[in-house]
């Protein structure tokens, strides 16, 4: 393991992983006047899920002008809603602006962080073997980073060619191919109509409907939408997207007199788009507006209609060499299969060891779910404040609204602990996140995600782990000002032997 003295530099952070949040919450440490940055990247290079997810037809569903940072907005997207590889471009073009690329080392997978009591610090422990000494660890990895593939008997039987659409193959030609693709999430709306152009057949195998609204896009190139590229209009869109947004999570969680409306609109959409009455029927859902994902696309529903195409709703017995086997005994036969099945979300830190204070570790403390003091901070794991953490996603708007509310948090939480004598740490107080997740999971028992679908929202213990229960600009007003009384203060105890342990740079 490397050791490389770098305690005379201040206050260590480290920040792990370079997605939006990542590269955001650098961007207002730098700002703050902390230059000791150490940002570790499992990748090659910046942008965590839009670096990772290059599968055709990979696009945002949040319009550009609000799926950016509001300190650099940028007006020169491409189109209302911006594609993979330009968002990835947008990150790392913030990145290069506030000079983060030097402090970061890709190609690093972190597999361990432990709250080291003796020296008040932390030890982060990569998989290449490099350990960093930081007093402030900040996780950044987001709950979208590990795709989860089903656990479906004969998986890795399959003698064709088979991958998560988050780890898409570009090396095999789907062309003249049998293709099956499992899962009809987020992902899949946006990849399926391509698959269906290029494969000989398509065979889709859906859990369960989801509800679709329709996508409109446009390119700012047009000539009649060019003029959209001034900056008032692109704020006021901003604006505009983010209050409609703010409309549709209190439909989620206060008004659900308001769902039959928007209910109404999304079967209007699949009635428009699916003439054939057994298809439609097999495409309607079955669960309660917004309990799953409300998803966005208006390619998917025709790519259905194809005739190369065929939706099987029928449960998945098994996979076989050859194929894939239905309950009811059919076995159809398939070159490729791909994966639509998501990520696991309940588990954002499973492929880390994270042990805090008195040898505790955080998957213990989470066993029954994940939750945290304003999705940022953890009893008995001192110092550490987590981007995009347990209760910060929505079911209506723009994560990256969440993700700016927590950035100044965590600024004020390192400015103070950079103001606190060597050596002392600070750690929330139990009874204020014991009392503040009591509050949220309150609030979130009314609200649709627990009207009983299966969803990626609630795990098994009933606990909802990814969701914020309220408007976002209430989040916002929460975590405007960190509170010190809201923390415990302690300072280690530093022995000369411990001493003489130099911080790695």
């Amino acid at each position: 393991m490397t050791s490389d003295a770098g305690g005379s530099k201040g206050l260590k952070v480290v920040i792990i992983g370079t997605g939006l949040g990542g590269v955001g919450v650098a961007v207002h440490l730098k700002k703050a006047g902390v230059d000791n940055l150490v940002i570790l990247e499992k990748g090659h290079d910046v942008g965590g899920v839009w670096r990772d997810n290059t599968y055709p037809g990979a696009a945002c569903d949040v319009p550009s002008t609000l799926y950016s940072y509001s300190f650099e907005k940028g007006t020169r997207w491409t189109h209302r809603y911006s594609g993979q590889a330009e968002i990835q471009r947008y990150i790392r073009s913030v990145a290069e602006k506030y000079g983060l690329i030097p402090h970061m080392k890709f190609n690093a997978t972190v597999v361990g962080a432990s709250f080291r009591e003796e020296t008040g610090d932390w030890s982060v422990v990569t998989e290449q073997g490099e350990e960093i000494i930081a007093d402030v660890v900040i996780p950044a990895v987001g709950t979208l980073a590990r795709p989860r593939l089903p656990s479906i008997p004969g998986r890795d039987s399959f003698e064709g060619r088979s991958w998560h659409s988050s780890r898409w193959n570009h090396d095999v030609s789907l062309e003249g191919k049998r293709v099956a693709v499992i899962g009809t999430g987020a992902s899949a709306l946006q990849f399926v109509p391509h698959v269906q152009e290029q494969a000989a057949s398509m065979t889709l195998f859906q859990r369960s409907a989801p509800y679709i609204m329709p996508y409109h896009n446009f390119s700012y190139e047009e000539r009649r939408h060019r003029y959209k590229r001034v900056r008032i209009l692109q704020d006021l869109d901003r604006f505009m997207f983010w209050y409609l947004m703010e409309i549709g999570q209190q439909f989620l969680t206060k008004w659900p007199k308001m769902r039959p409306l928007v209910k109404f609109m999304s079967l209007g959409h699949l009635k428009k788009q699916v003439r054939d009455p057994e298809l439609r029927e097999k495409l309607t859902p079955d669960d309660e507006f917004g309990c799953k994902r409300v998803l966005f696309s208006s390619k998917f529903y025709p790519a259905l209609t194809q005739p190369n195409v065929e939706v099987v709703t029928e449960g998945i017995e098994e996979i076989t060499p050859r194929g894939i086997r239905t309950v009811d005994g059919v076995e159809n036969e398939f070159d490729v299969i791909i994966y639509g099945t998501g990520f696991k979300t309940f588990d954002i830190f499973g492929h880390m060891k994270i042990t805090g204070l008195d040898n505790r570790l955080l998957s213990e403390q989470w066993k029954e779910g994940a939750h945290a003091y304003l999705g940022m901070a953890v009893p008995n794991f001192p110092n550490m404040f987590i981007v995009y953490g347990p209760n910060t996603d929505l079911g209506s708007g723009s994560v990256m609204y969440m993700l700016e509310s927590q950035f100044p948090y965590i600024r004020q939480a390192v400015e103070r602990i950079r103001d606190l004598p060597e050596g002392s740490y600070l750690s929330v107080r139990p009874d204020v996140w014991r009392k503040f997740d009591e509050e949220i999971q309150s609030k979130l028992s009314r609200s649709v995600w627990v009207s009983g679908c299966s969803n990626w929202y609630r795990n098994e213990h009933g606990r909802v782990v990814t969701n914020w229960p309220e408007r976002s600009w209430r989040f916002r007003r929460r975590a405007r000002i960190f509170e010190l009384d809201k923390y415990r203060t302690d300072t280690a105890v530093r022995s000369e032997e411990s001493l003489a342990s130099p911080k790695s740079s």
